[in-house]
């Protein structure tokens, strides 16, 4: 256990769990975006639909999606940055099934008009845990260096993503791979031990078939 598991995240509150944990939420789908969206809707579940509001839970979203972290003093300010920048945002409060009560899913559409879903929850002083990628079933934190990559069903894809990681001497510590049908898209999820570095990351992004690759920074100093 460390320190903040005790104290919780450096944050700008009221709340971990509704607050800090949204922030993060949101950032995730930035990191897969590329950037912030162009229009999105939040779909929020349960406690976030009921008591978010109190919290600044959508503030909290769309800072994330904003590429903020849960310490950035903008996010009160995050929905008003939104308009100023020509984001079109719409909250809505659903019933995501079997769900965490603080729930979410974001649909975005990006510059490049490529739209991403993603569902996740925050569980508690900060911690989430993202369910769900374009309907693909995934299920990460993000509490260490992780790659997230969209891609194609084809052979070998993963053998030429390993061996990019293993000549850049970045060693996989958790590895798991999602599709919802054969040939189909593909999310592979890869934990490693050190963040990979830019020449990494720019040869994974070279690798014909790839879609969409996030690089999900470690966050604990938050």
């Amino acid at each position: 256990m460390n320190v903040f598991d005790l104290i919780g995240p450096v944050m700008i509150g009221p709340s971990s769990s509704h607050t800090a944990g949204a922030v993060r939420i949101g950032r995730v789908l930035f990191d897969l975006l590329g950037g912030p969206p162009c229009s999105v809707l939040f779909e929020l579940h349960q406690s976030f639909a009921r008591t978010g509001p109190g919290h600044g839970t959508p503030q909290a979203l769309m800072a994330g999606l904003l590429g903020m972290r849960p310490d950035d003093e903008r996010i009160p300010r995050s929905l008003e940055m939104a308009r100023g920048l020509g984001i079109d945002y719409e909250f809505r409060d659903v019933d995501l099934k079997d769900a965490h009560p603080n729930s979410v899913r974001i649909s975005a559409v990006s510059a490049d008009s490529s739209c991403r879903t993603l569902q996740g929850s925050s569980i508690g002083g900060g911690v989430i845990r993202v369910t769900s990628i374009d309907d693909l079933a995934v299920d990460f934190s993000g509490e260490f260096p992780t790659l997230v990559l969209l891609h194609q069903d084809r052979v070998g894809m993963i053998a030429e993503v390993t061996r990019v990681l293993a000549e850049s001497r970045v060693n996989i510590a958790n590895m798991r791979v999602y599709r919802s049908y054969r040939s189909g898209l593909v999310a592979t999820l890869i934990e490693t031990d050190q963040p990979a570095s830019d020449a990494a990351v720019a040869a994974l992004r070279a690798i014909s078939g790839l879609e969409r690759l996030a690089v999900l920074d470690v966050e604990r100093e938050d």
